[in-house]
């Protein structure tokens, strides 16, 4: 599968309210947090400027938010699709992050709600805990180059 990345653009709203309804709704109910519709168009909008829609082989299947900032780099958001989880494509756009980041000298960051298994995915691409609220743990790779 080919994978690939374009800027998001207002067109896209409708598959990004959608996507993240769909990847991210059975995750904050789990933490106990219900958001609306209204909610969920709040974090698509959140940083839109950095937002790529995510294809495979040219079809739109995720979102990636990534913040690069001088110091550090900060993944805001990464969703994929249900039809698409699962095939190791999160697994590839972190890799992609990490290796520009490596190349680029600055650690990653990012933020996962407590009830989303997707923090076994960070800690095995070697993000620590660096910190936790009542909902998220706070994660860094403070070394992106380097895996476990």
């Amino acid at each position: 599968m080919q994978l690939s990345q374009r800027p998001a653009t207002e067109s896209d709203l409708p598959f990004l309210l959608a996507l993240r309804q769909e990847s991210m709704g059975p995750h904050l109910a789990a933490a106990g947090l219900h958001g609306s519709s209204d909610d969920f168009m709040l974090r698509v909008m959140h940083r839109f400027d950095c937002a790529q829609i995510v294809l495979a082989d040219g079809t739109p299947v995720g979102l990636l938010k990534l913040l690069r900032e001088p110091g550090q780099w900060h993944v805001l958001q990464i969703q994929l699709s249900e039809g698409v989880r699962g095939q190791g494509l999160g697994r590839r756009l972190m890799e992609d992050v990490m290796t520009e980041a490596a190349r680029a000298g600055v650690p990653v960051a990012l933020s996962v709600l407590k009830a989303n298994p997707a923090k076994q995915l960070y800690e095995r691409l070697g993000f620590e805990v660096v910190g936790e609220d009542a909902h998220e743990f706070h994660m860094t790779n403070p070394f992106p180059g380097r895996r476990p």
